[in-house]
């Protein structure tokens, strides 16, 4: 199967910031669906209370790795080029991109190398580990990851897979907005809201490209930590914006610096009003969601329920879909928060 982004990575071509089409993301299931799990989508009488919606709930967190970025790593790694393959990828990030990379790297028989903070939750680099990678820390203020993954790609000719500003990435994490309008529509329901949680915008841009094919009625809005807003900020500027700080929350999965230029071309005009939540606000809905919802969510992938739970958005007689992103969180934090 062909298709835009993948004849723009194979001919080596620096695709433009908006070329990512919703056939890309046909594309992208078409070429994940065999390792891929097709989460469900769920409803629960506690949370429908507690909100006054019918919620619909998209627990990524039951996705292969841990989290939805398996989806997006594996549809870009399926897109390296088999002469290419042998020299490996490389790839930075916090814990999830790092996990679904290096598990979609094992499958295909490919090296894989991580460049991870030194603070990330040691459950995550202890899992990228063990799905064979090869684990580099830095210093997240200090010291710049880019310029180190540059380095490793020079040194080894590997494949650097960014975790958001990617075509083929923002590709195969559409297949989760792909999947959710399906399934609402097999379940009989017309989605008002979608919120999905945000780093720097890969899942988001590409869950809004695929409503906006599928539920053009439906309005996304991005969820991110307080003082790690840069997308909420970027789009009422219309201007990518960055974060003042590197570190400083408990939502490591999304502390991006700066929106992805290829994402934010997309949000800035499919995405509706930002939300945001504090730290305690994403503690208490990891404690519902393992309480009331049987989930084990971690902070970064809890911020969206915890914009509902917290009625940063009126949703009261609204159908609202919610994207639960991760679930690889440390023990001693899950229990923090259910201790708060």
């Amino acid at each position: 199967m062909t298709d835009a982004v993948s004849n723009a990575i194979e001919s080596g071509s620096d695709p433009e910031p908006a070329a990512v089409t919703f056939s890309d993301i046909e594309a992208a299931a078409a070429r994940i669906r065999t390792e891929a799990v097709l989460t469900p989508l769920l409803s629960h009488p506690a949370l429908n209370k507690r909100t006054g919606a019918t919620v619909l709930i998209k627990p990524e967190n039951l996705q292969r790795s841990g989290s939805f970025k398996f989806r997006g790593a594996f549809n870009r790694l399926n897109l390296v080029p088999h002469a290419n393959r042998a020299n490996g990828v490389v790839a930075c990030s916090s814990g999830n991109h790092a996990q679904g990379v290096a598990a979609g790297a094992q499958i295909l028989s490919m090296p894989a190398t991580i460049v991870m903070p030194a603070d990330a939750p040691a459950i995550k680099l202890e899992r990228t580990r063990e799905f064979g990678a090869t684990v580099v820390t830095y210093d997240r203020d200090t010291e710049d990851r880019d310029a180190i993954a540059r380095a490793l790609c020079e040194e080894t000719g590997a494949t650097f897979v960014h975790p958001f500003n990617d075509p083929g990435v923002i590709a195969g994490q559409g297949t989760v907005g792909l999947e959710m309008a399906h399934q609402a529509e097999a379940l009989g329901y017309q989605l008002d809201d979608v919120l999905a949680c945000t780093g720097g915008g890969g899942l988001s841009s590409g869950i809004a490209l695929a409503l906006a094919e599928k539920v053009p009625t439906a309005r996304f809005h991005t969820v991110e930590p307080e003082n790690f807003d840069e997308y909420r900020r970027s789009l009422e500027a219309g201007e990518r914006l960055s974060n003042t700080q590197k570190s400083g929350s408990i939502c490591d999965a999304l502390l991006s610096e700066t929106p992805g230029d290829i994402g934010f071309s997309i949000l800035r005009q499919l995405a509706g009003e930002g939300v945001t939540v504090t730290d305690d606000e994403a503690l208490e809905a990891v404690a519902f969601a393992f309480r009331e919802l049987k989930l084990v969510v971690e902070p970064g992938g809890a911020v969206a329920l915890a914009a509902l739970l917290s009625g940063k958005l009126p949703v009261k007689g609204k159908t609202v879909g919610v994207v639960l992103t991760g679930g690889n969180i440390d023990p001693r934090m899950l229990m923090r928060a259910l201790e708060a």
